[in-house]
C-alpha cells in the first residue's frame, strides 16, 4: 500500500511552507510579477470577483512583463464558477488570417530560418488577448472594462522599477529588442538596454490603454489602431524579402472570436484534473503522461519510488517521452481536423504504450501509437515539424472571496514575440503562427489531414495548460506554467509533487523539475538554485546515465542546473473553506490576499 498525507494535513501544511505563501478565506492572486499581483488585488478589493481581476492582471503583464504576453497575443482563461458549479475556458488563441496558406514558411519547398521567420510579419497571429477578456469581463464579470484598465494604466503611464527578469529578457534577447525602432527606443533607450533598477514609463503604452477604456474593445480591432496593427504586420526581414510579410487584413481583425470551450477531464488515483483540449497539446499530454504513470507506485520511497529516485525519473522520463511522441503526430487545431482525443487517453490505448515502459533498461526512441482502434472519430496520423516554442510566456491564479477560481495561461509566443512593437501604440505584436508545421503534412495519397499546417482561421498548437485539481467534485487547486513545451512537464511534476508525494503546494512549486520535450529524450533538470528542494542528488543521476539517459553531462558530475516554468497556483481547502496561494520563485512570485 502506498501511504500518502490526509487531504487535510496537505492543505494544512501549505499554511506553514514559505514565505511567499499567503492563507485568507477571502480573495488570493498568485501572479509572476508583484505590481501585476497588486492590479488584480486591488479588483478583489473593490469587490470585484476572479474574472474582474484577472483581466486587470492580464492588462498590467503587458506593461510589467511585455516580453511575454500581451495586447498583441492570445492566451487560455480556465475559469470555475462556485455559484452554479460550471468549469469553462475562455479560447483567445491567435489565428492565421484569411490569406495564410500552408506553405507560407516553405515557400520553394525548404522551411524558412526560424529567426528571420519568427521576427517578420509573417509569423503574426490574429490577436484575440483582449477579446478574450472583454468576453469573458461581459458575461461573468462584475467591473467594467476600464475599470479593470486602470491600475496598468497608471502602470504603464508613472512607470515602475524594471527586475531582474525584464533586464536579462532585454540583454540576452537575441537582438529582438534591437531589430525595430520603436521596440528599441522604449527597452534600449539610445542604444543602452534598460538594466535592473532602470524606471521604465510607456506613453504609448498608456495612451493605447485609455482609448480602449474610453470606446471599448472594438477600438483594438477596428479603426485606427486595427490599420496600425495591419500596417505594422507588413513588415519583414531583408533576406525574406515579399514572402516575409505578414498576411493579416483589417477583416482578419474585426472577424475575430473567442471560444467557449468545455475543459478536458481526466483523473488520477481518485483525484480529478480539468484542463486545456486542443487546440492547445498541454492537457492531452499532461493527462497521457499521468495515464502512463499511474501503474508505478510513485512515492511510495519502501519501493524505491520516492522524489528523486532513480525508479521515479526514469518512469517520468520514458512516460515523457511517449506522450511527447504522441504529441508530434496527433494533437493540433481539432476544429479544423477531427483529432482522437479519446483514444489518446482510453486506458487499454494507455496500457499499450505504458507496457513500453521498464524499469531497469532505458526505451529505443519510441514513434507514436496508434490510438485510433480506441477512438469514434479515428482519422490517419499527421506528422509535425514545427520548431521549438519559447519557454517565456506567463502564468498566474486566482481565487476570490466567493469561492470563483480563475487559471490563466497568456502569450505573445516566443520572448518579445515578433519583435515588432506597433508604432505610436506601444504593445508587441505576437509571433505565434511559429508554432504550426513550417513544412505542410497534409498529403491526400497517404490519408494524411496535416493537423498542424497552416490554414486560414486555424488556430497553432499550443502547450499551454491551465489545470483545476479537484477532489470528490471540488475545486481544491488551480495551477499552471509558462515555459513552452515545458509547461506541459512543469504542470505533471507540480501534480505528482502534490498527489503522490505528499508535499504542501509551496514545496510542490519549489521542488526540482524533470523535463523531456522530445521522444530521443534528452533530459534537463533543476536544481541551481538553493530553494530547489529536496535536490536530484548525483548518484541518482548516475543511474540514470547508467540506464542510457542524455543530457545529463559527465558521470559523477551534478548535470541538473536548468530553469523551467514558473507556477503559480491558489488552493481551496474545503474542511475550512479558506483560501491559499503559492508563488514560484523562478520569476517574481508574488501571492496578495485580499480581505473586506
Amino acid at each position: 500500500m502506498i501511504l500518502r498525507p490526509s487531504f487535510a494535513r496537505w492543505f494544512a501544511l501549505c499554511l506553514f511552507s514559505s514565505s511567499v505563501l499567503a492563507a485568507s478565506p477571502d480573495g488570493v492572486v498568485a501572479v509572476s510579477h508583484p505590481a501585476a499581483a497588486a492590479a488584480g488585488a486591488r479588483m478583489l478589493a473593490a469587490g470585484g470577483n476572479a474574472i474582474d481581476a484577472a483581466a486587470a492582471v492580464q492588462f498590467a503583464l503587458n506593461v510589467v512583463e511585455p516580453q511575454s504576453s500581451g495586447l498583441g497575443g492570445g492566451g487560455f482563461m480556465l475559469v470555475h464558477l462556485a455559484q452554479t458549479g460550471q468549469t469553462f475556458i475562455v479560447d483567445s488563441r491567435e489565428r492565421a488570417p484569411q490569406k495564410a496558406s500552408a506553405d507560407q514558411f516553405a515557400p520553394d519547398g525548404l522551411p524558412m530560418p526560424f529567426p528571420l521567420a519568427s521576427t517578420s510579419g509573417l509569423a503574426v497571429g490574429v490577436p484575440g488577448t483582449l477579446r478574450g477578456v472583454d468576453t469573458a469581463l461581459k458575461r461573468w464579470g462584475t467591473k467594467t472594462l476600464a475599470d479593470t484598465l486602470a491600475p496598468a494604466i497608471e502602470l504603464a503611464g508613472h512607470g515602475f522599477r524594471v527586475n531582474r527578469f525584464l533586464a536579462a529578457d532585454i540583454a540576452n534577447d537575441g537582438g529582438r529588442t534591437a531589430l525595430h525602432p520603436e521596440t528599441a527606443a522604449i527597452f534600449r533607450p539610445k542604444g543602452v538596454p534598460l538594466a535592473e533598477g532602470d524606471w521604465l514609463v510607456q506613453p504609448d503604452l498608456a495612451r493605447t490603454l485609455r482609448l480602449i477604456a474610453a470606446r471599448g474593445a472594438d477600438a483594438f480591432y477596428r479603426g485606427p489602431l486595427a490599420r496600425a496593427i495591419v500596417e505594422a504586420q507588413r513588415r519583414t526581414r531583408s533576406e525574406l524579402g515579399e514572402t516575409g510579410k505578414g498576411r493579416m487584413a483589417l477583416a482578419d481583425l474585426a472577424a475575430y472570436r473567442v471560444a467557449i470551450r468545455e475543459p478536458l477531464i481526466g483523473h488520477y488515483r481518485g483525484w480529478t484534473l480539468a484542463t486545456m483540449p486542443p487546440p492547445s497539446s498541454g492537457g492531452l499530454t499532461v493527462l497521457q503522461m499521468l495515464g502512463l504513470l499511474e501503474r508505478f507506485p510513485l512515492g511510495d520511497a519502501a519501493q524505491g519510488y520516492g522524489f528523486g529516485s532513480p525508479k521515479t525519473l526514469h518512469a517520468m522520463i520514458e512516460a515523457m517521452r511517449l506522450a511527447f511522441a504522441d504529441r508530434a503526430v496527433w494533437i493540433g487545431d481539432d476544429d479544423a481536423v477531427a483529432l482522437p482525443r479519446e483514444g489518446l487517453l482510453h486506458p487499454d490505448y494507455l496500457a499499450t504504450r505504458a507496457a513500453l515502459i521498464t524499469p531497469d533498461r532505458r526505451m529505443d526512441t519510441p514513434q507514436a501509437g496508434d490510438p485510433t482502434p480506441w477512438d469514434k472519430t479515428a482519422v490517419p496520423p499527421p506528422s509535425s515539424r514545427a520548431w521549438a516554442e519559447s519557454p517565456h510566456t506567463t502564468h498566474f491564479a486566482i481565487v476570490d472571496r466567493w469561492g470563483n477560481v480563475v487559471s490563466y495561461t497568456s502569450t505573445i509566443e516566443y520572448t518579445w514575440g515578433s519583435g515588432i512593437t506597433v508604432p505610436g501604440y506601444g504593445f508587441l505584436l505576437n509571433n505565434e503562427l511559429t508554432d504550426f508545421n513550417f513544412v505542410p503534412a497534409a498529403d491526400s495519397a497517404a490519408g494524411n489531414p496535416g493537423a498542424n499546417d497552416v490554414a486560414p482561421g486555424k488556430r497553432p498548437r499550443s502547450s499551454m495548460a491551465p489545470t483545476l485539481l479537484f477532489k470528490d467534485g471540488k475545486p481544491v487547486a488551480a495551477y499552471g506554467s509558462p515555459g513552452g513545451a515545458t509547461i506541459i512537464n512543469s504542470v505533471l511534476n507540480v501534480t505528482l509533487n502534490l498527489i503522490d508525494h505528499g508535499m504542501p503546494m509551496q514545496q510542490a512549486i519549489a521542488a526540482p523539475r524533470l523535463s523531456v520535450t522530445h521522444a530521443t529524450g534528452k533530459v534537463g533538470c533543476e536544481g541551481g538554485l538553493a530553494f530547489m528542494q529536496p535536490r536530484i542528488g548525483v548518484a541518482a543521476q548516475d543511474a540514470l546515465r547508467k540506464l542510457g539517459h542524455t543530457g545529463l553531462g559527465e558521470a559523477g558530475t551534478d548535470g541538473c542546473a536548468e530553469t523551467i516554468g514558473s507556477v503559480q497556483a491558489v488552493m481551496i481547502d474545503p474542511a475550512t473553506g479558506e483560501h491559499h496561494g503559492a508563488a514560484d520563485a523562478r520569476r517574481e512570485g508574488t501571492v496578495v490576499r485580499v480581505r473586506p
